[in-house]
């Protein structure tokens, strides 16, 4: 039996299946047909049930049900490469050349790393008289053959997403035979397509340095980087690529996201309406990724009519009906009502758009006052959502253990004046949802204060101290090993990768990223000047907050009632340990409070900054500037109490998330234990 044939290229490891498999490769095939029909009475559409259900109906001379089972297997898994190649085999059998052809063809197109359907065109193409097709086959075997056959089936793995399976094969292959261009790209590929891109930056990296002229993995290299927020590295690659293809229209979109994520707006717009030039109904994407740097620049009705114009594009487009959603004021009519429920309907909808699909129109009722069905397209929205995410309370809970036990107020007493003296950053930390756009904006409204985003820099730094450690375990005991100097470069590295999101001059800049409140230990010691503030909100208020966001990336918490209460729990720990041996670097706000006293609170908030009151900062939602959070449109507006209650509307449906919280909805007030905290100072220390 050809290698390619053999289903166990597939990466189901299921008992069942994997006696099914071993079956096929003794050609026992009547006892396939047995052990395959028991399989798929308990999971109709099983896939690798069905693939080798169809091979040994093929074997025993019963093509005709061999081509029966893989239409079923097509309904189920419409892009599974090995069903067309089964296909084609059938059709060889039974000497129907052309639909031969098509079917390998297929097979082909959706996954290039199948020697035996490469084999068998080359021969068809000879038999039919094509030799240039018969020579391009060959040419594609030929390339096949001069990579290592493990890491050739492990590609083929990878691109019918058997992700698990694909890793196991080629990580193994090159711990035994060491590094291997191809082999460490695939790795690469795996980890991209599971959304981690640390390890595939080291990967691509390294494939570049062995094989600069790889044009593919410098692309996938920009790609990665963009995804880790390395927008001037991943220009720089660009630039590369560009020089040699100007015109390629996907280098080009990786400008344009390069740009955007530098603030640069307005060049990113340019970029996109040249894509779009001739053809305005060709890109979805491109739409999107326009309305998103229209929002952030503040033009809503640009946004609003470019995010339309993408859901016509493609009519089960869920991120331009959550986008619309997501403005926060964007009312649906019933007309788009309908279209989202036709999507939802549609059972050809892939689940990234489902999922987007249910938090749009959860929105969309909640904002008619239909609350339950709201409800219940939220819980829906976050049950599709999670299986994607890779979230592990308890690394969050170790971690938090470990940042408690080394960061004591004996280990910084040690450490007084260490780190880089400069006073630069303003750090806005807390959960998402928790009022800190208001904060932010609120500051950014002041002549001596620049806005950015949600910077990623301390998190990269962290990244270098972790390691490859992934159980978390280097980080933070690593902190106890490192030198005054050694926090000083740390301090002056973060004050010079942030500079490329600077542009006003200003002294101060603001960065808003809510995660760091994991890692406040590191940030006093490598910038102990820095100002610090605590964005809180209510309890039960943030945590449903969260619940009804879907974030475009990261915050992988938020989709379970339970995770978003442990969380939240955790936070509130490692707030109170900060501000114990940290008193007076903190200043905490309480959302709720800003909301009831705004003069007060911005008053507050000037003063702990070392900033003179300006009035400006009192009237923040005319100020210009780009915001690139979910309250973009909301800071954009005067204060008002909407908000503060608009979780109540759920309250019938809150009780588990009262339950998981527990004490936490009284004590997320308090201070830290007898002393003045940073919410009662106004000045950091020195």
């Amino acid at each position: 039996m050809p290698e390619s044939e053999n289903p166990a290229a597939n990466g189901d490891s299921a008992p069942e299946i994997a006696a099914l498999r071993s079956l096929v490769r003794e050609q026992r095939f009547p006892e396939v047909l047995t052990a395959g029909a028991s399989v798929l009475a308990a999971e109709p559409g099983q896939r690798d049930a069905l693939l080798c259900l169809a091979i040994a109906q093929r074997y025993l001379k019963r093509v005709p049900e061999a081509l029966q089972t893989l239409t079923t297997l097509e309904q189920h898994h419409p892009r599974f490469s090995r069903l067309y190649e089964e296909r084609g085999r059938c059709f060889v059998d039974l000497r129907q050349a052309p639909e031969a052809i098509a079917a390998f063809l297929t097979a082909v197109n959706l996954n290039h790393a199948l020697p035996g359907s490469w084999g068998m065109l080359e021969g068809l193409y000879r038999m039919v008289g094509e030799t240039h097709n018969a020579g391009m086959a060959a040419a594609h075997v030929a390339t096949l053959r001069k990579v290592p056959p493990e890491v050739v089936a492990a590609t083929g793995l990878f691109m019918d997403g058997d992700l698990d399976a694909a890793e196991t094969l080629v990580r193994g292959w090159l711990l035994q035979h060491g590094d291997h261009v191809e082999a460490m790209r695939l790795l690469a590929r795996i980890g991209i397509a599971r959304r981690i891109y640390d390890d595939p930056e080291l990967l691509l990296a390294a494939v570049l340095e062995r094989a600069p002229g790889y044009r593919a993995a410098r692309e996938e290299y920009a790609r990665v980087l963009i995804e880790l927020h390395k927008h001037e590295a991943a220009r720089r690659e660009l630039g590369t690529l560009l020089r040699d293809a100007p015109d390629n229209r996907a280098l080009r979109i990786l400008e344009a996201a390069c740009a955007a994520g530098l603030g640069e707006n307005e060049r990113a717009l340019e970029l996109y309406r040249a894509l779009l030039s001739g053809n305005p109904l060709a890109d979805a994407d491109v739409h999107l990724s326009m309305a998103h740097a229209q929002r952030v620049l503040g033009r809503s009705a640009e946004a609003i009519e470019s995010y339309r114009t993408a859901a016509r594009c493609r009519s089960d487009f869920g991120d331009a009906y959550w986008s619309l959603a997501n403005l926060k004021t964007y009312r649906f009519s019933d007309a788009e009502l309908a279209a989202i429920r036709g999507a939802l309907a549609a059972g050809s909808t892939r689940t990234e758009d489902r999922y987007h699909l249910c938090f749009a129109l959860a929105k969309a009722l909640e904002d008619r006052g239909e609350f339950a069905e709201s409800y219940r397209h939220y819980e829906l929205g976050n049950a599709l959502k999670r299986p994607e995410c890779r979230y592990r309370p308890e690394i969050i809970e170790g971690n938090t253990r470990a940042q408690i036990e080394v960061c004591s107020q004996d280990f910084f007493a040690s450490r007084r004046g260490w780190g880089a003296p400069q006073s630069d950053p303003i750090f806005i930390v807390g959960l998402p949802r928790s009022g800190s756009t208001l904060i932010e904006q609120i500051l950014a409204s002041h002549s001596r204060v620049e806005g950015t985003q949600e910077l990623p820099n301390v998190q990269q730094i962290v990244t270098v101290l972790r390691g490859h450690d992934h159980g978390n375990d280097r980080y933070p005991r690593i902190l106890a090993e490192l030198k005054a100097g050694d926090f000083a470069q740390l301090g002056a590295r973060y004050l010079r990768e942030t500079r490329a999101y600077r542009s006003s001059g200003r002294p101060l800049f603001i960065d808003k990223m809510p995660n760091n409140f994991r890692h406040l230990g590191l940030i006093h010691l490598m910038l102990p000047n820095a100002r610090i503030i605590d964005a809180r909100r209510e309890p039960l208020a943030c945590c449903f907050s969260n619940f009804r966001q879907l974030f475009a990336n990261g915050q992988e918490f938020t989709y379970s009632i339970e995770d978003i209460a442990r969380y939240y729990r955790t936070y509130l720990e490692l707030m109170r340990h900060w501000e114990r041996v940290l008193p007076g670097r903190i200043l905490r706000v309480q959302h709720e409070d800003v909301v009831d006293d705004l003069e007060g609170s911005v008053r507050r908030l000037l003063d702990f900054c070392g900033l003179e009151f300006e009035p400006q900062c009192l009237a923040f939602h005319e100020t210009q500037r780009t915001v690139r959070t979910a309250s973009s449109e909301q800071v954009r507006q005067a204060i008002n109490r909407e908000g503060l209650e608009q979780w109540k509307h759920f309250g019938p449906w809150l009780q588990p998330l009262r339950e998981a919280l527990g004490d936490a909805l009284a004590r997320y007030r308090e201070t830290g234990d007898d002393h003045e905290t940073g919410s009662q100072r106004s000045v950091p220390v020195r």
